[in-house]
């Protein structure tokens, strides 16, 4: 220890010989290769990309096969899993990393970008000023991915949240309403506040979603604005119509030249930049089992099973198919609309051998997702024209806002057409016909079949696949399609389709505030505040 103080002595005394002064002694802890700025639009392109990627900054298939497919594809009755530990929406049973995905990647990736983007574009920010689409566009996607989060857990970190450069490590909760009023206030002033003479810093290379399309942008925000609205209008209906009229008056989508996707790619590696949801179905990879429900499948083939004619147009589009599927390619057992049947819900091996009255092999015996749709560099959708038609005749039929043109039946035809003509992103040859299209609202007009809302809510509920979180979310609010709970032994919600996801454990365990601010009894049978 005595020799150790001599060289800090001497070492000392040589830097006062050679004349360092303070301020040379200060820039020796200065690292010449950290960065004093961060480039906004590489952030958000990283933004834009976490919410479908495969990426290597957050790996959204982690949410996608826990999460958005584990629990809402199933819950929700649009896929079939005979296994237990990955399907535990199927099952009602419990599974940890599907509780935490979307809490902690959300927060720990595309909020995170977000919040950078904001904050350097903001008061006192290096770049105040020069990104103002830019930054409105991040406002837009953080009320995105906010809503989101609260829907999977009801009360969550909001006006706390991402400040731990503040530091604020241990962020409160706010209660939904809240959150909603103020998601609802950003969307009304960035989609406002976007405009084409704002002449942002490169917006439009980093924006691979809409080009820098201030239009589409702004419709979209409006969109989203109206897609809120209408979640929050069971408990909050002057608000619901307030935010209607603005959504309307602002401007929503108008064909599916709208929708936004997100581009995705092969590459560079198999763990960048591709589809989530269809490394999540991957054979050998993701493990998900791609087997559409028999809820599903019933659905599609219509009132008369025995009858192509009765058939929605979407079931050999969104199945591929009774077969195997290996390495990209489908081997088909048969293609018959007819023959097409979903795997029951709730139930493992033993009971669909039961069921079947033999031993079972899936691939030859139940429907499969259209392996077109499952392909790596798929584009990711988010939303979609047919959403928002569906929303505007609930809106009419409810009598919530103002200023929709049309009737309730105009735009649910409309929804319906875009709803059935908008896969071709995934392959040209996934096309309808507007001759099916017109066949298909004939067989099934508009408020005869079934009333009017119970038809909005099934047809939402269609053309959810693949954005399963939002179908459950639909569900939960509206009640349709009419589903039936399954009740396999050892369940843990009494046999009834779970509603909310519980926080994870890191969170009870690592946050103070839980106790006090969590959406509270924290299981799957408490409802969250919209969903009265």
């Amino acid at each position: 220890m005595k020799d150790f103080r001599k060289y800090i002595k001497y070492g000392l005394a040589a830097v006062l010989m050679t004349g360092c002064d303070t301020q040379e002694l200060h820039d020796l802890n200065i690292n010449p290769q950290a960065l004093n700025q961060v480039d906004l639009n590489f952030i958000f392109t990283s933004a834009e990309l976490a919410i479908a990627s495969n990426g290597s900054s957050g790996d959204n298939r982690y949410i996608d096969w826990r999460t958005n497919i584990g629990w809402c594809a199933y819950a929700i009755q649009q896929l079939g899993n005979a296994s237990g530990g990955i399907a535990p929406g199927d099952k009602y049973t419990v599974n940890l990393e599907t509780n935490a995905a979307p809490f902690e990647f959300t927060y720990n990736d595309q909020l995170k970008n977000i919040a950078e983007v904001l904050k350097q574009s903001g008061p006192g920010g290096f770049a105040e000023g020069k990104y103002v689409n830019m930054r409105n566009a991040a406002r837009i996607l953080r009320a995105f991915s906010f809503a989101r989060l609260t829907d999977f857990y009801g009360s969550v970190p909001y006006t706390e949240a991402n400040k731990g450069t503040e530091g604020i490590f241990f962020p409160k909760y706010d209660t939904q309403d809240v959150i909603y009023t103020d998601l609802l206030k950003e969307l009304d002033e960035a989609a406002a506040a976007m405009n084409t003479s704002n002449g942002d810093e490169g917006f439009t290379d980093a924006d691979f979603i809409y080009k820098g399309d201030i239009n589409k942008w702004k419709r979209f925000g409006y969109s989203l604005m109206l897609r809120l609205a209408m979640r929050i209008s069971n408990v909050d209906a002057a608000k619901a119509a307030t935010y209607v009229s603005k959504a309307v008056a602002g401007g929503v989508f108008t064909s599916n030249a709208d929708n936004m996707w997100v581009p995705l790619a092969d590459g560079p590696s198999e763990w960048v930049n591709q589809n989530g949801i269809s490394r999540a179905f991957d054979p050998g990879d993701g493990g998900q089992p791609a087997f559409l429900s028999a809820t599903m499948v019933n659905f599609l083939k219509g009132a008369n099973a025995n009858s192509v004619a009765d058939d929605d147009p979407r079931l050999m589009i969104l199945s591929s198919g009774i077969g195997d599927w290996a390495g990209g390619v489908f081997t088909p057992v048969t293609t018959d609309p007819l023959k097409q049947k979903g795997l029951p819900n709730g139930y493992d091996q033993a009971m669909l051998d039961q069921l079947e009255g033999k031993p079972v092999i899936a691939s030859k015996t139940y429907s499969r997702i259209n392996v077109k749709m499952l392909q790596d560099s798929d584009p990711y959708m988010i939303m979609n024209y047919g959403e928002v038609e569906f929303l505007l005749a609930e809106a009419i039929e409810r009598k919530i806002g103002s200023g929709i043109n049309g009737t309730a039946k105009s735009h649910y035809e409309a929804g319906v057409k875009a709803s059935m003509q908008m896969y071709t992103p995934y392959d040209a040859s996934l096309t309808v016909s507007d001759a099916a299209v017109t066949a298909y609202l004939t067989t099934y007009p508009y408020g005869t079949t079934k009333p009017a809302l119970e038809m909005i809510g099934e047809q939402m509920w269609v053309n959810k696949f693949f954005n399963w979180w939002e179908a459950w979310n639909d569900w939960r609010r509206t009640g349709f399609p009419k589903l039936t709970p399954t009740n396999y032994p050892g369940n843990v919600t009494n046999g009834t389709i779970p509603v909310r996801l519980k926080y994870p454990t890191s969170e009870v365990a690592g946050n103070p505030n839980y106790q006090t601010g969590a959406t509270l009894p924290d299981d799957f049978t408490t409802k969250v505040w919209w969903d009265k």
